[in-house]
């Protein structure tokens, strides 16, 4: 597999299908190393440095951005995967030695999402920091490595929508196809989906985030954030409904459910920010214009 399969895919792209090579980027012996950790390290790094930018631009000490990283990768990943193995329990109260599998996927991102805040809230009170200023640097970021996340799916042949003919489908291995789908090859590929609407999203994040400094006209503090679960809830609400992989609460698509809380926390949370013209409230302890007033930009020479 490896680098043989990707050769293979991209080949296959140029046909607009889309096809994984498996999910083992490298195997010597008893190690692997596997596209799908590969790629949650990518993201780690691509958000922290990312957010630390933005945060110099914002005023922020960027170090503090790397104290949060590792609080956030702390919470992250072991919520998101008791997320997955919760809505998942009928698979693994039957397969108890695969609930730390975390190397063969199934890591819910509304999960990671729910342990960061936790995180970032604790972090914020500790340091007496902004939690609405942490957010907003991190919101670009975090829709960045949801983006770039989001091919471990296509590695691991899973979170795939239903069969289809369209010239970009994704072919599934017998051995990963739905009970009653096995005739079928070709399905949505819903991680493309998801991971395109995700970097359009990030775009429109940057573009309001640097607006603010171009025009010295700054957002207000948790702007950032909740257009975050807004725009990206909007898009996971519908490429769910795609899947045929999804969590289920009872005939409810949990996904679909958080998504629709997501919106409706997001749009009062904008309309009390611009249409009462008030704050949010914060567990920091910051000044109302250290919030605000982003850093202008360094023209300066540096040795």
């Amino acid at each position: 597999m490896g680098f043989d399969g990707l050769i293979e895919l991209s080949g296959l792209i140029g046909l607009a299908q889309l096809r994984s090579p498996g999910p083992i980027l490298f195997e010597w012996g008893p190690i692997a190393i596997r596209w799908y950790g590969l790629l949650i390290a990518i993201a780690v790094v691509c958000g922290v440095s990312l957010s630390s930018a933005l945060a110099e631009r914002r005023g922020m000490d960027p170090e503090r951005i790397s104290q949060l990283a590792i609080w956030l990768v702390i919470a992250a990943i072991p919520s998101a995967r008791l997320y997955y193995v919760l809505f998942n329990w009928g698979y693994y109260a039957d397969n108890p030695g695969s609930i730390l599998a975390i190397w063969q996927g199934g890591l819910a991102i509304h999960g990671a999402i729910l342990g960061g805040i936790g995180a970032a809230l604790v972090f914020a009170r500790w340091y007496r920091v902004s939690f609405w200023q942490l957010a907003d640097v991190v919101a670009p970021a975090l829709i960045l490595g949801q983006a770039i996340g989001r091919w471990g799916n296509f590695f691991n042949s899973e979170a795939f929508g239903a069969p289809t003919d369209l010239p970009w489908r994704l072919y599934i291995p017998p051995a990963q196809r739905p009970p009653g789908f096995e005739a079928f090859e070709f399905f949505h590929p819903t991680f493309l989906y998801e991971s395109l609407w995700n970097l359009g999203v990030f775009a429109l994040l940057l573009w309001l985030f640097f607006r603010g400094v171009w025009f010295k006209s700054p957002l207000k503090p948790g702007t950032l954030f909740l257009v975050y679960w807004v725009a990206y809830s909007l898009g996971r609400f519908w490429i769910e409904g795609l899947r045929m992989d999804s969590l289920m609460l009872g005939p409810l698509r949990i996904a679909q459910v958080i998504s629709l809380i997501g919106i409706t926390v997001g749009l009062l949370g904008l309309g009390w920010l611009y249409g009462c013209d008030r704050s949010l409230p914060d567990v920091g302890s910051v000044s109302k214009d250290h919030l605000t007033t982003p850093m202008p930009p360094d023209d300066s020479p540096h040795d």
